[in-house]
């Protein structure tokens, strides 16, 4: 699940800064990711009462069941009637008032093999909408909604995965108010945020946008006004990240320790720049050496991501690691000194960005790097899960896939390297 976006206009790690070659230098980059994207419409096995192919004769299966019917007396006793008559368990139910139709959304638990959609169909539902649920989906909306504002309170970082986790399957963009190299600047929306079908757009606390695309099924206006709701309360709370920090000992010896990152760390991010070589912030940044500065207030904002930074005992920053939220996809990028690289800061880093990926429910994340940058292969592959590699030209993409089951137990270990938070 990697559902929000540092956009595509602004990544540092997709990007040329000189304008006018961005197109040729980056089309291979771009290919590849968009090859690698998939649509957002769910599976074709959670798109109706088909027996999934795992559902064995006698099982009852758990899904969450969208119908709009007429805002009308007995339109939802039919319903309701026509579900017990197939033996369907009705869980949960919310009705979204929508003028002279009513949204209807169900949580059900049917057993296997049941047609649901054709069942609805005859009791005046239309636009049904089925995926599969699970055991979290039992949680009832308030309480499941009281949770997500408490993530929230936490962490900055976590404002558009509680969104996802709110609103479902979706994809969440972030769009910031004043973005670096003057490119891609967020359209006017007012404070109340705007809701069109399947889009819904809200003023970010920092004065951007967050956009919510959910293509295969619009909102309703009692979504809009929760999604909103926890936007406001992040605006309230203002800029906060979890305190705490691990102290590692590096096979040499040598102590240091690594925490959570912000904007405040931008002065001591720009000093570990100054350090660097162009070769290494070349291999960081796929651009011109001098520009990589403008882009770390944007990649030290935890609106599109986190970031964890690795310290020595002086309080010199030594390497930052980010995890960035793209869409539906999540990127992990790296950059570590000269003078402290293969010392093992690099796979600390990603190792515990991992962590956090796995504790947010993402399914896979991805480094993009060049060909000859074996730091960061080397990393990847140190994390002991299943990778996938496509190259072009030099640019590499390394996906490595955390829902795979003979990762289970590597996963297990990678979620008690958290670092600096209470949550992911």
């Amino acid at each position: 699940m990697s559902e929000v976006t540092n956009t595509r206009h602004e990544h540092p790690g997709h990007r040329r800064w000189d304008p006018a070659r961005l197109a040729a230098r980056c089309a291979v980059a771009l290919r590849t990711r968009w090859a690698r994207r998939h649509g957002h419409a769910p599976p074709a096995s959670d798109t109706g009462g088909a027996r999934p192919p795992s559902a064995a004769a006698g099982d009852r299966v758990l899904w969450r069941m969208r119908t709009t019917v007429k805002d009308e007396p007995g339109s939802l006793a039919a319903l309701c009637t026509a579900l017990a008559e197939r033996r369907v368990d009705i869980l949960s139910l919310q009705a979204h008032p929508l003028g002279e139709d009513t949204v209807d959304e169900f949580l059900l638990r049917a057993p296997a093999g049941t047609d649901l959609t054709a069942a609805v169909s005859r009791a005046g539902g239309s636009d049904t909408w089925i995926e599969r649920a699970d055991a979290h989906d039992l949680v009832d909306a308030p309480t499941r909604v009281l949770g997500l504002a408490a993530r929230t309170a936490q962490d900055t970082a976590e404002l558009p995965l509680a969104l996802r986790q709110l609103l479902g399957r979706c994809t969440i963009r972030s769009l910031p108010a004043a973005p670096a190299g003057g490119h891609g600047r967020a359209p006017a929306v007012p404070v109340e945020g705007t809701l069109e079908n399947t889009v819904m757009r809200l003023r970010a606390p920092e004065g951007g946008v967050i956009t919510v695309e959910r293509p295969y099924l619009p909102f309703t206006p009692t979504e809009f006004a929760r999604a909103r709701a926890l936007v406001d309360l992040d605006a309230r709370l203002g800029p906060r990240i979890p305190h705490g920090r691990d102290v590692l000992t590096l096979p040499e010896g040598s102590d240091i320790s690594v925490r959570r990152a912000d904007t405040d760390d931008l002065r001591a991010a720009r000093a570990m720049h100054d350090r660097c070589s162009e070769r290494t912030l070349r291999m960081r940044y796929h651009g011109p050496v001098g520009d990589a500065d403008r882009y770390l207030n944007h990649l030290l904002g935890p609106r599109f991501g986190r970031t964890l930074a690795a310290q020595t005992a002086s309080g010199r920053i030594v390497g930052l690691g980010h995890l960035l939220w793209d869409g539906d996809e999540t990127e992990v990028a790296l950059i570590v000194e000269d003078a402290w690289q293969r010392r093992g800061v690099g796979g600390e880093l990603l190792a515990r960005l991992v962590a956090m990926a796995v504790e947010a429910g993402c399914a896979t994340v991805y480094a993009v790097t060049q060909a000859s940058n074996t730091g960061m292969v080397a990393a990847m592959r140190g994390l002991g899960l299943p990778l996938d590699y496509q190259i072009e030209e030099g640019t590499l993409v390394v996906t490595a896939r955390l829902d795979a089951e003979p990762a289970a137990g590597r996963l297990l270990e990678l979620r008690g390297r958290r670092t600096g938070t209470g949550r992911p």
